[in-house]
């Protein structure tokens, strides 16, 4: 048995839906701007550029239902809805037209943005990792299988915050759609299971302030809620 001077930190993991088992989670991989609209909204051309990826820590994980604190060093703290493929069988160069057997199942997921930090980082030319890669920044409701679901390639994905929805598009309105976001993804990183992709957002992204709840969905897929405490 391997000795360590630390105790070991606890494995990130999301729920399952309907199960007590869950799903181990060992990085998160972002897609940025993978609906046209929404790069509208941020000032950029929603040409079908190849699509771009940004990293959270596995343990960013936030689960379904989870009272988050605001995080500092931010006053514009952003959501934004989005598609999560949860990788269960893992490859490199995996072509486009077998992405789709190394999926294991889905999700809803939050992609929380420190936006001031972030816009900051884009005018220095620098990373955005202390706008994106924060603690408790990928809320994540509970997964469902593929065998069970299949494959959503359509579909009503929305977002509200006390009630009023404000992020709300269609899964078919995605730039590139999973099935490529992987392959293009594998060409650079060897996909592992217990990878997560957070596929994009929608248009509608905007600021949270303390005390909000946050309830979104994706049509046949699934569900998440929190509260910004």
């Amino acid at each position: 048995m391997t000795d360590y001077v630390l105790p070991p930190p606890p494995v990130a993991s999301v729920a399952i839906a309907g199960e007590s088992a869950r799903f181990p989670v060992r990085r998160i991989f972002c897609v940025g701007r993978n609906y046209a609209a929404h790069a509208r909204e941020m000032g950029k051309d929603p040409d079908r550029e190849p699509p771009f990826f940004f990293t959270k820590p596995a343990d960013a994980i936030v689960d379904d239902g989870a009272a988050i604190p605001y995080p500092p060093e931010t006053a514009n703290l952003h959501h934004e809805i989005e598609l999560v493929v949860a990788i269960g069988a893992g490859g490199a160069d995996i072509a486009p037209a077998r992405a789709l057997d190394h999926v294991w199942g889905y999700g809803a997921g939050v992609d929380l943005t420190r936006r001031d930090l972030q816009n900051a980082a884009k005018d220095l030319g620098r990373p955005w990792d202390w706008g994106k890669a924060f603690d408790r920044s990928a809320p994540c409701g509970p997964l469902r299988r593929a065998r069970d679901i299949g494959h959503p390639s359509s579909g009503r994905i929305w977002l509200a915050v006390n009630g009023a929805v404000r992020q709300e598009g269609d899964l078919a309105e995605l730039i590139w759609p999973v099935a490529d976001v992987i392959a293009i993804a594998s060409r650079s990183m060897e996909l592992k299971p217990g990878d997560l992709i957070f596929t994009g957002t929608p248009a509608g992204v905007g600021a949270l302030a303390r005390g909000d709840r946050v309830e979104g969905a994706i049509q046949g897929v699934g569900g998440i809620s929190f509260e910004i405490a």
